[in-house]
């Protein structure tokens, strides 16, 4: 059994409003004035204020740093050149995650961790950056090593699902999970739907978990049963390919209507797992992979939008970070919890590319 006793976040330094991201991509893309108009709609309907990347480029319509410098935006990057940035970015953020992650823990060592599974779809390496943080935290060369690599946004289920089962393995488990996601670097300009939906939501960021097989004199989240399931009819509506000029992504705008055709199927069954009731939740973490698909979650499960704040809260700031997403909602709730809310429930959807839904309930303790 696995007990969730603390997370951090981090995001690069370069954060930029929708409107100044619109503006990019209408440049890049070479949009003429109707595209553009119907692009800057898009983008003020995705619900997204603000997003966060490691390339500054997207702020600074005057001279790009890792883009051409062209008109065309040619010779456009190429993956070799994408995946040198990643190395190098993906590495710095998931160590500000983890310090944000463990600072708060009285007389922790790093020392202590002895398994590490690390999520990322956006970007790879070898050795990874699975290594790269075991020098860069120090931690023990022993240390167990898990990656869990190009499962996109669900993927944080699974990392919590290995690091459970560790802890019921041993009763001195500590398992440090990070998930990186750098989507910004995967930048298409050809004038497509899918290209124009990733580019108004995808975003950078970076999560860290501690779980540990017992919890901690304070706030912790016990691990309880997950359910997965795949709605097949939707395996083409989202899919994430490596091609010469990055990585290319697939999203249709049908995948909000697979969710709700079969969201209530996942969450009885999930229910049924756990032995418990709608009525037992009391706090939702719903991975806000866009607005629609938070709209199509609530309508099918009764649920009011203030269930979804948080939610809300992380698309408005963040966008969609794929992996650490569901976790940056979870730490919105987490940050607020009180004694009070001892015992109460938190019920946590994810999905990507399959189509994948998971799901995952946790309990709040208080010791």
């Amino acid at each position: 059994m696995g007990y969730i006793t603390s997370i951090g976040t981090s995001n690069p330094l370069h954060k930029f409003r929708q409107s100044q991201i619109a503006d990019f991509m209408i440049k890049a893309m070479q949009l003429n004035r109707e595209e553009a108009q119907q692009l800057k709609v898009l983008y003020r309907a995705t619900g997204i204020e603000t997003r966060y990347t490691v390339l500054e480029d997207y702020g600074n319509p005057e001279l790009y740093k890792f883009f051409p410098n062209s008109k065309n935006f040619e010779p456009f990057p190429s993956t070799k050149s994408r995946m040198e940035l990643y190395q190098h970015q993906a590495i710095n953020i998931s160590k500000d995650a983890v310090f944000n992650c463990l600072k708060g823990l009285h007389d922790f060592n790093n020392k202590e961790i002895t398994h590490l599974i690390v999520v990322s779809c956006t970007g790879m390496f070898a050795p990874g950056l699975d290594l790269a943080l075991v020098n860069e935290l120090r931690l023990n060369a022993t240390i167990q090593r898990t990656s869990i690599n190009f499962m996109g946004c669900y993927a944080a289920f699974n990392a919590i699902r290995v690091a459970d089962s560790f802890c019921s393995q041993s009763s001195n488990a500590k398992v440090l999970i990070v998930c990186t996601e750098l989507c910004s670097i995967h930048f298409q300009k050809e004038n497509t739907e899918d290209n124009k939906l990733a580019n108004a939501i995808f975003a950078d960021g970076s999560a860290a978990l501690l779980l540990e097989s017992l919890p901690r004199k304070s706030k912790s989240l016990k691990v309880g049963k997950s359910f997965c399931d795949i709605a097949l009819s939707g395996i083409d509506e989202m899919a994430w390919s490596i091609g010469d000029f990055g990585f290319e992504m697939k999203l249709s705008t049908y995948v909000p209507e697979v969710i709700r055709h079969g969201i209530k199927i996942l969450t009885a069954s999930l229910l049924v797992a756990n032995q418990i009731k709608m009525t037992d939740i009391d706090y939702y973490a719903i991975h806000p992979g866009g607005k629609k698909i938070l709209e199509a979650v609530e309508s099918e499960l009764s649920l009011k939008k203030s269930d979804n704040r948080f939610s809300y809260s992380v698309m408005k700031k963040h966008g969609n970070m794929s992996s650490p997403t569901v976790l940056f909602v979870l730490q919105e709730i987490y940050q607020q919890l009180s004694p009070q809310d001892h015992n109460k429930k938190i019920l946590s959807f994810g999905f990507g590319p399959g189509l994948t839904f998971e799901s995952l309930i946790l309990s709040i303790e208080y010791n």
